[in-house]
């Protein structure tokens, strides 16, 4: 008897192991943000290069916070993020809109509406540090 209860058992537990684990894996991942660079250009300015970047952030995607060694100059395409910058009253930015992101300034672009957010970033960066840093 006890031989049964301790089988019944064991199944019992491997049942929710599996069945746990089958959750776990068929859980939707948090949408991702996606960058492409589609220029990176030596500047005549000393120590310096421009980069320009697209960004897309489909619903419910944030970037989290970061940095970057570089003066960022961002247009917003399409869409409405909700836009956080160190020092600053998080803002909604819809298509149109523009900001200014100043060297080693944390922020964080949230798409809050309902498609994809499209952004345009230009990179006034020092040349030869990494363009982003994450930050806590």
């Amino acid at each position: 008897m006890k031989l049964v209860k301790s089988r019944i058992g064991v199944v019992g537990a491997l049942t929710l192991l599996v069945s746990a684990g089958y959750m776990v894996l068929n859980a939707q991942t948090a949408p991702s943000v996606k960058r492409t660079v589609l220029l990176k250009q030596d500047m005549t300015i000393p120590g310096r290069e421009a980069v320009m970047a697209h960004v897309e952030l489909p619903p419910g995607a944030a970037e989290g916070r970061h940095t970057h060694p570089a003066e960022v100059f961002v247009f917003v395409e399409e869409g409405t993020i909700s836009q956080y910058i160190e020092g600053k009253p998080t803002a909604t930015l819809k298509a149109g809109d523009f900001f200014y992101v100043a060297p080693g300034q944390v922020h964080e672009a949230t798409n809050s509406g309902s498609g994809t957010a499209k952004l345009s970033a230009v990179f006034v960066a020092e040349k030869g540090k990494p363009l982003t840093t994450q930050v806590q």
